[in-house]
């Protein structure tokens, strides 16, 4: 019985599901891609399948564990890929500003140089999708508006944002310090996954060894009682934007710095989905309330591990979306069942008559 009863708190885990489509997945390419596992060393550095996961799986990472917040309390960012464009075509205006209807060298173009500090570059990268994530919170906490229409709106209005930054154009990086956060390795490992690592424990430390999280996941299960207790969800709303809308900028800073460029249109292109997807896989309920980043950073690497899997099979860019319709399938029945078993265990009596005691009789 006890076995029983340990099993399913596994399954109830919010790890439990996450891990098993991870290791399904694992398990496939152990048997129709075993060089799926192929880890090798070159000029110190580590690469492989694996590795690549967790490099190019970084910024939906970072997405995820800002998303993650968001949806606990309630709402939802379908902004944060524009936030990326947006932070990436600050970045690289600030390397070399674009050059709009002025004739320009292609020497000035492609120098290994900067026309800002790059401390400053960074600086004003991440200011910038701050800013935004401010927007988005002042709009659902102040101005009281739905959470995917406050978003929705600088989604549509963040491409042509990002597009009056770079003047139209992809900005084509050649800087190559400001390559480092992409490309750069840290005793063989990439820069990326250290930067997801420390945004991951900082903000394990504000919502676990504070009363933040609580107060997260009280503004996500009953804003009304969380308001008369004194909390203010307002500003429990406008911090969760604003620290997704930072975590979204690191993302843009990342991915512009690892393909070397900054494009309004294509940056964080359909990462507002796959955060979505990262988070409901790591268990976080769209309704709000209970959360866990460590699980939203796993649904994220499962998204990676699935996406590069059927690149190794051969499987075509544009037939990729169809693949992750499956996954979704498959989250959504496992989800479902979860659901079903902690409704089944809500309504199985606690106690439980052992066989020699009988109806109607006290218990020796």
């Amino acid at each position: 019985m006890n076995k029983r009863i340990s099993f399913s708190r596994i399954r109830e885990s919010r790890l439990f599901w996450v891990l098993t489509a991870w290791a399904v997945i694992l398990g496939f390419n152990a048997l129709f891609v075993p060089e799926f596992f192929r880890i090798g060393i070159q000029d110190g550095h580590l690469y492989g399948n694996l590795i690549d996961v967790l490099n190019n799986g970084a910024p939906l990472m970072l997405v995820a564990i800002g998303m993650t917040l968001v949806i606990a309390t309630g709402g939802v960012d379908l902004s944060v890929g524009a936030v990326m464009a947006i932070s990436a075509a600050m970045g690289a205006v600030l390397i070399n500003p674009a050059p709009g209807d002025k004739l320009v060298s292609n020497e000035i173009l492609t120098r290994n140089a900067t026309n800002t500090p790059l401390v400053i570059i960074v600086i004003a990268t991440l200011a910038a999708g701050t800013l935004c994530g401010l927007w988005n919170g002042l709009l659902v906490s102040r101005a009281k508006i739905q959470p995917l229409v406050a978003t929705l709106i600088l989604m549509v209005a963040g491409r042509g944002i990002a597009q009056l930054i770079s003047n139209g154009q992809i900005i084509t990086i050649y800087y190559t310090p400001y390559f480092w956060f992409g490309n750069g390795y840290i005793l063989g490992l990439p820069v990326s996954i250290y930067i997801v690592t420390a945004v991951a424990i900082l903000a394990w430390v504000g919502v676990r060894k504070t009363p933040i999280g609580l107060f997260i996941e009280a503004v996500g299960l009953n804003p009304k009682a969380t308001h008369y207790s004194g909390i203010s969800a307002k500003n429990i709303q406008l911090l969760a934007y604003t620290f997704s809308g930072f975590c979204s900028a690191l993302a843009g800073l990342i991915l512009s710095s690892y393909v070397h460029s900054a494009d309004g249109n294509n940056n964080g292109l359909n990462y507002e989905l796959d955060a979505i997807l990262a988070v409901v896989m790591g268990g976080t309920m769209l309704s709000g309330g209970r959360f866990s980043l460590l699980a939203s950073v796993l649904g994220a690497i499962v998204i990676w591990t699935f996406t590069l899997s059927m690149y190794a099979l051969g499987v075509p860019a544009n037939a990729l979306l169809a693949g992750r319709a499956v996954l979704v399938l498959l989250v959504i029945l496992l989800y479902s069942d979860r659901r079903l078993i902690k409704r089944r265990s809500k309504s199985t009596p606690t106690a439980v008559q052992s066989q020699d005691e009988k109806p109607g009789l006290p218990h020796p």
